[in-house]
């Protein structure tokens, strides 16, 4: 993530740095939790702001999270530079984001 966006010319200090990695392994663990067979990451910029998404590829689940990572939504927020996140369900699987100020 970090690489992507310095080749994206986005140059955040020390603490954004430290949320986008914080935040993208919060993301990556939720999705691993779901027990799909494959989780990808994605991640997109505009206006200032990354967006990344981790998919866990695990199809049937509800969008709320399960007892072991419920919390997980209050954990991404708790990173000031963090402006949103959210989870939904597709056929696809489960889709967590989470997008940050840079």
């Amino acid at each position: 993530m970090l690489a992507q966006l310095g080749k994206w010319a986005y140059r955040p200090g020390p603490a954004v740095l430290d949320a986008v990695e914080a935040v993208t392994t919060l993301l990556v663990q939720a999705a691993v939790a779901d027990g799909g067979a494959t989780v990808s990451v994605h991640l997109s910029d505009r206006d200032g702001q990354a967006c990344i998404l981790a998919l866990s590829h695990h199809t049937g689940l509800t969008t709320g999270l399960d007892d072991t990572g419920g919390d997980v939504l209050h954990r991404i927020t708790a990173h000031q530079p963090v402006t949103g996140c959210g989870t939904d369900a597709g056929p696809d699987g489960r889709r967590i984001w989470a997008v940050i100020d840079l």
